[in-house]
């Protein structure tokens, strides 16, 4: 049974918007997906876009091609989705945070709550209010048309994460189906956290790595990590290139996996690129037919709250206004001001966002 006479299904296969693709995502469970040729050379291209490397790090070493395609069409498929960010590598300052990670977050959450998907954020104790904070002000900006619940997780054991992903402890029954951490302190080999100078923050850190551990035995829950320097939550999938090829990779290499390694010069561009992935997939026909099974009304390419749920160089500035406001400095440099990893946002951040949504909306 389809939703298309065969005469409609022909002619849209001539076009490359109508020539279906069939994706793996995972192995264990067999799980694949179907996008348009278009949409999937659209994907990869946003892959491209983000993959330089401003500061000389060797990122180019942990690519592995399709990484945004895979968790763009698992977090298509999803329902609920659990974000987590805060890396905090100013140790000596209060608060400790970065100005790289939350603004891809709540980008990312930003298009998730256009597409009706449950969205909530998980983030450490001590940074709750702060969080809390950036939340309000990001909807009262209109960066979130509504608010995010943030949770925090403390641990204690595996039985612990367990019964905080699903309900009543059973696996059958999880509360997410996806986690994706965004420039999240990743636990390294040794158990300790550390920065890029090598510098241990593990007292500023929650577990919330053990949530990632246990979601890999949980066969529906699927996870995304994405990081700009290898020792970022879900960056264990690449760990032995970060150990061969980044500074002091042999000590700061996160150890946890995440099933998806999404690899940006700056971790805020891959969350404003999987928000953009999931525009073209959800824009794209042949996808939307098969996220519907074939029957159902049809939602219109570029429907207008998606467009406006997009990542925009307004937007963003708003929110990186927000982080510095509350003294939230730049990773790089340590600066509070409009930057984030030593780059200005006027110059470099603006410029990656426009090339993103030229890209998402065909304006090259």
């Amino acid at each position: 049974m389809t939703d298309l006479k065969d005469l409609e299904a022909l002619a849209g296969c001539l076009s490359p918007e109508g020539i279906p693709e069939v994706h793996p995502i995972s192995q264990d469970p067999l799980h694949y997906s179907i996008a348009s040729a278009s949409a999937v050379q659209k994907i990869r291209e946003l892959e491209t876009v983000i993959a330089v490397d401003p500061g000389n790090r060797g990122i180019g070493h942990l690519l592995r091609k399709d990484e945004l395609l895979r968790a763009s069409l698992s977090l298509s498929h999803a329902h609920a989705v659990l974000l987590t960010t805060g890396f905090p590598t100013h140790f000596n300052h209060e608060p400790p945070e970065e100005t790289d990670g939350p603004p891809g977050a709540i980008a990312l959450a930003a298009f998730l709550q256009a597409l009706d998907k449950g969205v909530s954020m998980i983030v450490d104790r001590r940074a709750l209010s702060l969080f809390q904070k950036l939340v309000e002000e990001a909807v009262e900006q209109g960066v979130l048309k509504t608010p995010v619940p943030i949770l925090t997780y403390q641990g204690g054991s595996a039985g612990a994460a367990q019964a905080f992903l699903c309900d009543e402890r059973d696996p059958k029954s999880p509360r997410f189906d996806h986690l994706v951490a965004i420039e999240r302190a990743g636990r390294a080999a040794d158990g300790n956290y550390y920065n890029a100078r090598k510098m241990n923050i593990k007292h500023l850190v929650d577990p919330i790595d053990d949530l990632f551990l246990v979601a890999q035995k949980i066969p529906g829950i699927s996870s995304t990590g994405v990081g700009d320097g290898g020792n970022e939550l879900g960056m264990g999938k690449v760990k032995e290139a970060v150990k061969s090829h980044i500074r002091n990779g042999d000590v700061i290499a996160c150890d946890v996996e995440a099933d998806f390694a999404v690899i940006a010069g700056v971790s805020n561009w891959g969350g404003y690129a999987l928000a953009c992935a999931l525009y073209i997939l959800n824009s794209c026909e042949v996808h939307g037919r098969y996220l519907r099974k074939a029957t159902g009304p049809s939602h219109a390419p570029g429907e207008q709250r998606w467009t406006e749920a997009l990542p925009s160089v307004t937007k963003e500035e708003k929110m990186l206004s927000i982080l510095v406001q509350h003294r939230v400095r730049s990773g790089v440099s340590g600066n509070v001001g409009m930057e984030v990893d030593g780059l200005p946002f006027h110059g470099t951040h603006d410029q990656m966002i426009q090339k993103l949504l030229d890209v998402t909306t065909g304006r090259q």
